[in-house]
């Protein structure tokens, strides 16, 4: 039991659980529109482990996450030959494999948000400013950089024009990740500075979580408003807007990491399963 508790913490905490996630938002967003080969989904899943990791030391080097230090410092061969590995598939699928380089130049911005959520982009003072340590918009540099990731990436890459359909998805999956991550911020309520002025801080958890309510009745509008989706995909919006109101409902800033970091991280990988399990129906 002990070992099984060792392999779900570094599945967990080494973030290849996370980049499964994205893994599964962007391999969803080009299921939507169609396109069923290409690998944009696992150079998402590749970046994001080697940008997480790198943000993890970051903050434990600025004597951040203090109840993650131990166990990062006792795996840090392990991490740093993931990160490795991934550093080296990721050049092999943008320099030898069809890839389209100039979805880079669309990548870049929600990188450099990705990157300075935690990393300062300069001092005041002794004042370090990051997207982070900008009061009120944690949550927001976040999504944005998520969405963009997982959607107008995966998209410029395979070539499909920019349409009102895009960002139609680009909006949802802002509204989608905004209620997901809600549950983040009322995990770290106890931990988070009062000058970030988080969403729970300022409104409090029981408003918080009726916004996050109204976001995922948003998300399941917002796909009737597309026009060409199935019966399936209006289904399958319903079913993880559930899932997601049901982890929203339950958090409370008492709950375990493991309630966020892999039940609520895990709506992504639900929401594929289904997506591929009502493809084959």
């Amino acid at each position: 039991m002990h070992f099984l508790k060792k392999i779900v913490d570094f599945y967990i905490f080494s973030n290849i659980h996370v980049a499964l996630a994205g893994f599964s938002l962007t391999k969803i967003t080009l299921l939507k529109f169609g396109i069923s080969s290409n690998l944009t989904p696992i150079f998402v899943a590749l970046s994001i482990l080697i940008s997480y990791n790198f943000i993890r030391f970051f903050e434990i080097k600025t004597n951040r996450l203090d109840w993650f230090r131990e166990w990062f410092f006792r795996h840090t061969y392990y991490l740093l030959l993931l990160s490795v590995l991934a550093t080296i598939l990721i050049v092999y699928i943008t320099f030898f494999s069809i890839f389209n380089l100039n979805s880079l130049y669309i990548l870049l911005p929600f990188a450099f948000m990705t990157i300075f959520y935690a990393v300062p982009l300069f001092k005041i003072g002794k004042v370090e400013v990051s997207f982070r340590n900008f009061p009120s918009i944690k949550i927001f540099s976040i999504v944005i950089a998520w969405a963009g990731i997982t959607v107008f990436f995966p998209l410029y890459e395979a070539e499909v024009n920019f349409n009102s359909m895009v960002f139609i998805e680009f909006f949802q999956r802002i509204v989608f990740l905004i209620a997901i991550t809600l549950p983040f911020d009322i995990r770290d309520m106890a931990i988070d500075s009062k000058s970030l002025k988080t969403l729970p801080q300022l409104f409090g958890i029981k408003t918080v979580k009726k916004v996050g309510y109204l976001l995922l009745v948003l998300f399941i509008f917002l796909e009737f408003t597309k026009g060409i989706n199935t019966n399936s995909e209006i289904y399958i919006a319903i079913i993880i807007a559930i899932i997601a109101v049901l982890l929203l409902r339950f958090s409370n800033p008492d709950r375990k990491r493991y309630y966020t970091s892999f039940w609520v991280e895990s709506i992504p990988i639900i929401w594929l399963i289904l997506v591929v399990a009502f493809l084959k129906l």
